[in-house]
């Protein structure tokens, strides 16, 4: 008995595996997983809070700290209670960020215009901003301070009804606030992120792909930025584009089809993908699948339609490729050449023909892709929206979240740099009249197609030569 009480106290006096592995787990959390979360919350809040779209110094420097933290943590991440963690830590930094007033981008006035229209049961393709300003035309809540903070009053708004529903929802509640309003619309996209980092986990895990990706999206400081600091709604689109893929994969067709209409009624980006479809749906479900995706969007985009809305979209998307000029690559190139030859700026010519390119260059490549298999899908998507965006005249930093979000179904890894780099585009307001610094354009693009290349050719990339994953 004595031996058995000796015996058992030794089995008491000896730490357990359990507590072996606490005693092993608290320090490293302690040391480097919460003191890089914290680093990056600081610093994620003051790029949120801090610099206004001029304090070009600020934003570099907030966002270059932030991204190698972000590195660090992707890094440190290596098994479920560090990817759980961090993935924690992206949610937090959602959260800090639903309060800050967006001071990069000035698209909330636009916002509210829409939203204040809405709600006075106006379709606000129906009519330029100036309209309301003159004599006799002049409505509550439009006043000429609004209208003086308009980033394009010349041109009809272009944002699809899943966006202006949240819109008038927001100027509903808040009339007279702005900030309560963008509260409210930051709130909605909280939500579609909170959707958008669970939907992730679960298709990255269904498709045979490391769960770690999740992180690419949740922690990236240009994500975090743009979505939730500066109100965009590619958050709202990106959630219901990765629902639409889960239920594909889950052999949820027609559900699939109605979440994507409502991708492509948040932005409408989404409809290049189409084609990608009919291969793996088949003619006959593929025919079933376009015939429910057409009829919601026709009930998403109802209460806008009318010849004031076709002629007021068109009008904003003929702009948008004829006109608009921003962070361009191989159109700024064709450009240069374009003005060597005629002495002319072509685009005029140049934006519908690149856009025609765009279009045939994915229907190739979906005619002559022979997989079928829904794991291939994400990386023919990543194709899809680079080659729109190299060819597009227009690319802003919120642009790159969709090619952000496909890289972790892919070995690719050039977007998460292009992250980094295209916030170096602010520095074109850092001047007393805008100026675009075309040789930060050339240094960005030289860097993220070279890594592009570098990584086609290669079959590596960049992040796990740097040891940041593994292959």
């Amino acid at each position: 008995m004595n031996e058995g009480m000796k015996d058992r106290g030794k089995e008491c006096g000896q730490p357990s595996s359990i507590s072996l592995s606490l005693h092993s787990f608290i320090p490293s959390i302690f040391l480097w997983h919460w003191g890089l979360a914290l680093l990056f919350l600081l610093l994620i809040a003051s790029l949120g809070y801090g610099p206004a779209q001029h304090d070009f110094g600020w934003i570099a420097s907030l966002h270059a700290a932030a991204f190698l933290v972000y590195l660090g943590m992707y890094r440190k991440a290596n098994g479920q209670v560090e990817l759980y963690f961090f993935l924690g830590v992206g949610i937090i930094a959602r959260l800090l960020l639903i309060g800050a007033f967006p001071q990069l981008s000035d698209d909330i006035y636009r916002f509210i215009w829409d939203g204040r229209l809405i709600n006075q049961g106006i379709n606000p393709f129906a009519q330029l901003p100036a309209y309301y300003m003159q004599e006799g035309t002049q409505l509550p809540g439009l006043s000429p301070e609004l209208f003086a903070q308009l980033n394009s009053p010349e041109y009809y708004t272009i944002y699809p009804p899943v966006a202006q529903a949240v819109f008038a929802l927001a100027c509903w509640l808040f009339p007279q606030s702005i900030f309560g309003a963008a509260v409210v619309m930051k709130a909605f996209l909280f939500f579609f992120e909170l959707g958008s980092l669970a939907l992730l986990v679960k298709l990255l895990a269904r498709l045979g792909f490391s769960e770690k990706g999740v992180l690419l999206y949740a922690l990236n400081p240009m994500i975090l930025l743009e979505v939730m600091g500066n109100l965009h709604f590619e958050g709202a689109m990106i959630f219901f584009l990765l629902l639409g893929l889960w239920w594909l994969v889950s052999g949820r067709y027609l559900s699939s089809a109605v979440a994507l209409a409502f991708s492509v009624a948040s932005k409408l980006l989404p409809l290049l993908f189409c084609f990608f479809l009919i291969r793996r749906l088949g003619w006959r479900r593929s025919i079933e699948y376009f015939a429910v995706m057409g009829l919601a969007l026709l009930l998403l985009f109802s209460p806008l339609l009318g010849g004031a809305f076709f002629s007021g979209m068109g009008s904003s998307l003929q702009l948008y490729f004829q006109r608009f000029e921003f962070n361009g690559s191989i159109y700024y190139l064709l450009r240069w050449i374009g003005f060597q030859l005629s002495g002319f700026n072509l685009i005029k010519y140049l934006g519908p023909a690149l856009a025609a390119c765009t279009f045939l260059g994915i229907s190739l490549a979906a005619l002559l892709g022979r997989r079928r298999d829904w794991r291939s899908l994400p990386g023919l998507m990543l194709f899809a929206i680079c080659l729109y965006l190299a060819f597009t005249p227009t690319v802003h930093p919120w642009y790159a979240s969709l090619p952000l979000v496909l890289a972790p179904f892919t070995r690719f890894r050039f977007p998460v740099l292009w992250t980094a780099l295209i916030s170096l585009t602010y520095i074109n307001y850092s001047y007393p009249e805008y100026d675009e610094q075309l040789w930060i354009v050339g240094l960005e693009y030289l860097l993220v197609y070279g890594v592009a290349l570098w990584e086609v050719v290669s079959g590596r990339n960049w992040m796990g030569i740097l040891g940041l994953e593994k292959y």
